[in-house]
């Protein structure tokens, strides 16, 4: 079956990130003059300025922040899959990403803010592989 949504189009500052999924290993960017975790990754540290960023490969823990249901999908692509959990996920490494959470009942009975969660690697097409969070 064709995956019928829309895919990320890796660039050259973006590219490590969807390379690291591909491997199934979640890299984010830390500045190396501030220290602060970076994402989504730029070519500028947005705490410092500094253009001195480097990857690192995450643990993949982390908790949710916030989260809401989607009941209606939005482009048509993601109709068929609602009801879905998007959620803005914290990495114990500091940073925070958007993604969806997984393998839970999607009603705010079943997720809740400080929930703890884990990398789930959903390997999508042969090229492209997209990170998704499940409870832990």
């Amino acid at each position: 079956m064709a995956y019928d949504k829309p895919l990320p189009v890796p660039d050259p500052v973006t590219r490590p990130f969807w390379d690291g999924l591909k491997a199934h290993e979640l890299r984010v960017q830390r500045c190396r003059d501030c220290n602060d975790a970076v994402f989504y990754p730029r070519a500028v540290c947005p705490h410092c300025g500094s253009r001195n960023l480097a990857w690192t490969v995450c643990s993949g823990r982390g908790t949710v922040h916030a989260f809401t249901i989607a009941h209606r999908g939005t482009p048509a692509a993601f109709r068929s899959a609602a009801p879905y959990v998007v959620a803005m996920v914290e990495l114990e490494e500091g940073a925070r990403l958007m993604t969806n959470l997984v393998e839970v009942e999607p009603s705010p009975e079943a997720v809740r803010i400080g929930m703890p969660v884990e990398i789930v690697f959903d390997d999508v097409t042969d090229t492209v592989t997209l990170a998704k969070f499940r409870p832990r």
